[in-house]
């Protein structure tokens, strides 16, 4: 079934053209991806393709029998409402079920509407729904549900209403960067998630790994123009080089062939004949095929470190707490030359913490952070990144330097520093308000480096940039000769970076894990097996062991002994069933609900007593 059809689509901004008759479809059950530069119309065409704008030219069609849900990057949710109500507000009536049956639960003396919630949940068969919902919710940390969204981060936001994405289950996904504002264990579980056979999605995400994992189709907007790739995100970079070496041939037989007709036009005089004014026009067309650009920007920096003596950074005994938590404690590490360094862990067991008490731009509890002489920092943050809107990009470079020393005595100035960071001339004429999120990241970097640090500590650098910029980034970094400390949920880019990660969350102590984020995971993973294959080895020996105990003659006594024990079991074991049964009944008012829950656990505890007085037993005939 066909969800979606575009074609001869167009787009432009005034003068600023984005794209053009551009034709695609999704089917049921394609999964594709959405990549390009920055502000090349990515966003934009998500919009469009929602109804939330208007394209200059050509259709979209949208199956009118489908659920389509567009979660944008910044959702837009009204702060009033609850988290609980912005959730469960729907006109699904297992949803509205679900709903009603929270907020019994919340008045169990409101017997009637307790049991109204209850039948309804029956009738709808809404209990594993219900365990979904909550399934969902745990894996996001969406748990704040009675707090109003108006009191809620950006990243809260973002969760919450993935979460009700998810909830929903619409028939057509359009995910703009869903990955955004989610720890690596939350981006793992969205991955596997979104990989089921009936999910139809369209996402733009700079996650490479989840491209890999996730997507069969990739479209790629490129020049205005929308080439399309069967396959995932590696065998998308392999089909792209493919193009672009065929794209190098065709220029380079275009350009012969535009040198040919350029002689020929500055011989002619104005062309009057209709043969003549025809090769007029090919010519022009041949002239702007010629000066196509076909290749990407490269970021090439050479900028010259400051020197690094050898005392760099230390850290001594140094714990933190946070609200009665203990976040980390007893931390000692000496940074060396070149170190490659990422931290990893939930959301909330402080990453971020760690890196403003490393910048001395917050106290630790105990011990001591210790920078050395000729240290010089360069922090990288979102909260960090203040930038006055009203000036233009290369006005905000040139208030830092001029020109920045390179590498062999030679110097750069602002412009053409900003040319290697992927700022064309008019981009650097840009007033601030006007430049993209992904823009302004690289602006903030580029800042950053222009004081010449030898230390970079970078705080989810990859927020917002494009799969380029990203590229780019990691080429610099690894080149990069002073120390690296990076924090991002970017798994491909911590992979390309790092050598080395601290591990929080795994109790109060720091593990320093030699490897990159894949390799922890893989080491998890054969752990987690272990530990496993550990416990059933040990089930099954006591399982055997038993058997062994059971085997061997009992005294008489011991036999009347576990003889009684197994009447009183099995008895027990009837009054359970019996009370469990009772349930059932829909004229149960809620007090007698509570009172059965409450005889229900007492027979469960006897049951225990009893079934552990009989191992006991069977244990001592040993």
């Amino acid at each position: 079934m066909n969800y979606l059809s575009v074609e001869g689509l167009n787009k432009a901004y005034g003068d600023r053209v984005l794209f053009t008759d551009i034709t695609f479809y999704i089917n049921q059950g394609d999964k594709v991806a959405l990549v390009a530069k920055n502000g090349t119309g990515k966003t934009s065409l998500l919009r469009t393709l929602a109804g939330e704008e208007s394209p200059e030219g050509g259709k979209v069609w949208l199956h009118p029998n489908i659920q389509t849900v567009f979660l944008k990057q910044e959702p837009n949710m009204s702060p009033l409402l609850t988290v609980f109500e912005a959730v469960y507000q729907s006109a699904n009536p297992i949803m509205q079920a679900l709903a009603n049956y929270e907020k019994a639960m919340k008045h169990p003396e409101d017997g009637d509407r307790l049991q109204q919630a209850l039948s309804d949940m029956d009738r709808l068969n809404a209990w594993n729904y219900d365990q979904k919902v909550k399934m969902i919710l745990s894996v996001l940390k969406v748990d704040y549900l009675d707090r109003p969204l108006g009191q809620l981060s950006g990243g809260q936001k973002k969760r919450v209403a993935l979460a009700k994405v998810l909830i929903d289950e619409p028939d057509f996904l359009i995910l703009d960067e869903p990955t955004n504002h989610l720890d690596l264990e939350m981006i793992e579980w969205l991955q596997d998630y979104l990989k089921q056979a009936k999910i139809t999605l369209l996402t733009v995400t700079h996650d490479r790994y989840f491209l890999d994992a996730v997507c069969n189709q990739i479209l790629e907007l490129d020049q205005q123009e929308l080439f399309k790739y069967t396959g995932n995100y590696s065998q998308f970079l392999e089909k792209k080089a493919l193009r672009q070496a065929n794209e190098a041939a065709n220029l380079a037989r275009t350009k012969k062939l535009y040198k040919k007709e350029l002689e020929w036009m500055r011989r002619q005089p104005q062309a009057r004949g209709t043969k003549a004014k025809s090769r007029v026009d090919d010519f022009y067309q041949i002239e702007a095929k010629a000066k196509k650009k076909t290749e990407e920007g490269e970021l090439e920096l050479d900028i010259q470190m400051s020197r690094l003596g050898s005392k760099i950074l230390e850290l001594h005994n140094v714990s933190k707490s946070y609200r009665g938590q203990v976040l980390f404690e007893k931390l000692d590490y000496k940074f060396r030359k070149r170190d490659r360094l990422g931290i990893i862990g939930r959301n909330g067991t402080g990453k971020s913490t760690l890196l403003n008490i490393i910048t001395q731009n917050l106290a630790s509890d105990t011990g001591k952070v210790v920078h050395g002489e000729t240290l010089k920092i360069g922090y990288y943050t979102q909260a960090n990144m203040q930038i006055k809107t009203d000036k233009k990009a290369l006005d905000v470079v040139r208030d830092i330097a001029d020109y920045i020393p390179m590498n062999g005595g030679k110097k750069l100035s602002a412009s053409q520093l900003m040319e290697r960071f992927l700022f064309d001339p008019s981009k650097q004429q840009t007033f601030i308000s006007k430049l993209s999120g992904g823009e302004l990241r690289r602006l903030h970097l580029l800042c950053i480096l222009m004081d010449n640090p030898n230390f970079l500590i970078l705080d989810e650098p990859t927020n917002d940039l494009d799969i380029v910029s990203l590229q780019v980034l990691e080429e610099f970094l690894q080149e990069f000769p002073g120390c690296v400390l990076l924090v991002s949920h970017d798994r491909y880019f911590m992979d390309r970076i790092v050598e080395h990660v601290f591990v929080l969350g795994e109790g109060s102590q720091v593990r320093d894990f030699p490897g990159n984020y894949t390799d922890y995971r893989l080491a998890q993973a054969e752990a987690q097996k272990a530990e496993q294959l550990q416990k059933e080895a040990e089930k099954k020996a006591e399982k055997q062991k038993v058997e062994v105990k059971k085997s061997r003659n009992p005294s008489k006594e011991e036999r009347k002994e576990i003889k009684k024990l197994e009447r009183q079991i099995e008895k027990l074991e009837e009054k359970k069933q019996k009370l469990s049964e009772g349930f059932n009944d829909n004229s149960l008012s809620a007090e007698q609900i509570v009172e059965l829950s409450k005889e229900l656990n007492a027979i469960q505890e006897e049951l225990d007593e009893k079934e552990m007085q009989w191992m006991e037993l069977v244990e001592e005939l040993s």
